[in-house]
C-alpha cells in the first residue's frame, strides 16, 4: 500500500513549521500501509491538543472526544469489534495528565490496542504551560521561575503496573518510529509508545538537537525484552535516554476483550450476529410491565 492512501487533501494543518508531529503522522501512515491495514479498517480515538489533532489529517474512522478521554472511547471500540484496529493518540498533557486515571484502568484491563503518546514535554495547544512531563526547571508562562515539580516518567509507570508492551522512540528518527509504531500494532494486547515530540514554539529546552544528544538507540532481542526488570533499569535511566522496545510481554496474557462473556458464548462478534429484535422488544415490554 501507499502511505498517501491515508492522506486527506486539500487540508490546511494547523502544527507550526517545524513541529515534531509531522513526522509522527508520516511515520504512522507509512506504518500502517506497510502492514497493508485499509483506512476502513482503523479507528483513530483522540482527545484535545494538538497531538490529537493527528487523526484529522487521515483516512480513517475517527472519533475525537473529552479531554484525556481517548483510551476508554478507545477501549469501547475495541471490545465492540475486535478486529479493528484501534489507536488512541494524544500530547503529554492529554494522556498523562487528563488522562491519567485512564491510563492505569487501560495498562491494568490490557485492551489489543496501540497508544501513541506525542511527548514534548508542554501544552502546545494552550500556549505553553508545564505538563506532567515537564523537566525541572523549565520556564513556562505560567511557571514563570521555572518547573519544581518532578516529571512523571511514563515508561516506567507503565512497566512497573504491568504493560504488556512499552516503548520510547523520536519524532525525528522516522524509521524508528515507524518500526515501533508497527511492532505496537501487531503485539496482542496494550501498547504504550511514547514519542519524544520537539515543540519548536514553547519549549526552548527540549530542541531537536537536545533530544538527539541525549537519546541513544537501542538494539535489544526478543528474550532481552520480555525481561520485565531489565526493562525497568532502562526506563529509569538516562540521559541518554534509550530509544527503541523496552518491554514486550510475548506470554499471550488475553487482551481485555478476549475476557468478555460475549465473546465466549459465541465466536461471532457482537457486530457480526443477527439481532433478535423479537426478543429485544419483548425484554422491553416486560420492563415497561414493572
Amino acid at each position: 500500500m501507499n502511505p498517501r492512501e491515508y492522506d486527506i487533501e486539500p487540508v490546511d494543518l494547523s502544527w507550526c513549521p517545524g513541529c515534531g508531529n509531522f513526522q509522527i503522522l508520516s511515520a504512522l501512515k507509512e506504518a500502517l500501509a506497510e502492514l497493508e491495514i485499509l483506512p476502513q479498517d482503523v479507528v483513530l480515538i483522540s482527545g484535545i491538543g494538538q497531538a490529537a489533532k493527528t487523526p484529522h489529517f487521515m483516512k480513517g474512522h475517527i472519533i475525537q472526544g473529552l479531554h484525556g478521554r481517548a483510551l476508554p472511547v478507545a477501549t469501547g471500540v475495541k471490545a465492540a469489534n475486535p478486529e479493528l484496529t484501534v489507536l488512541a493518540i494524544g500530547g503529554d498533557g492529554d494522556m498523562y495528565g487528563e488522562g491519567g486515571n485512564h491510563l492505569l484502568h487501560t495498562i491494568r484491563r490490557n485492551p489489543d490496542l496501540t497508544n501513541l503518546v506525542h511527548n514534548n514535554m508542554v501544552y502546545g495547544l494552550t500556549k505553553g504551560q508545564a505538563s506532567p512531563t515537564s523537566p525541572v526547571g523549565l520556564k513556562t508562562p505560567i511557571q514563570v521561575e521555572g518547573v519544581f515539580s518532578e516529571p512523571l516518567n511514563p515508561v516506567a509507570l507503565a512497566i512497573s503496573q504491568g504493560a504488556s508492551f512499552v516503548a520510547r522512540t523520536f519524532s525525528a528518527d522516522t524509521e524508528l518510529t515507524k518500526e515501533v509504531i508497527k511492532a505496537a500494532i501487531l503485539h496482542k494486547g496494550y501498547a504504550l509508545v511514547d514519542i519524544f515530540q520537539p515543540c519548536v514554539s514553547f519549549n526552548k529546552v527540549n530542541t531537536y538537537k537536545w533530544f538527539r544528544e541525549n537519546t541513544i538507540v537501542m538494539e535489544s532481542s526478543s528474550e532481552e525484552q520480555g525481561d520485565r526488570k531489565r526493562a525497568m533499569e532502562l526506563a529509569l535511566s538516562g540521559p541518554p535516554f534509550p530509544l527503541g522496545i523496552l518491554y514486550r510481554d510475548a506470554s499471550g496474557r488475553p487482551s481485555f476483550e478476549d475476557r468478555l462473556q460475549a465473546y465466549r458464548r459465541s465466536k461471532d462478534p457482537l457486530w457480526k450476529r443477527t439481532p433478535d429484535l423479537a426478543g429485544i422488544a419483548a425484554y422491553i415490554e416486560t420492563l415497561r410491565e414493572g
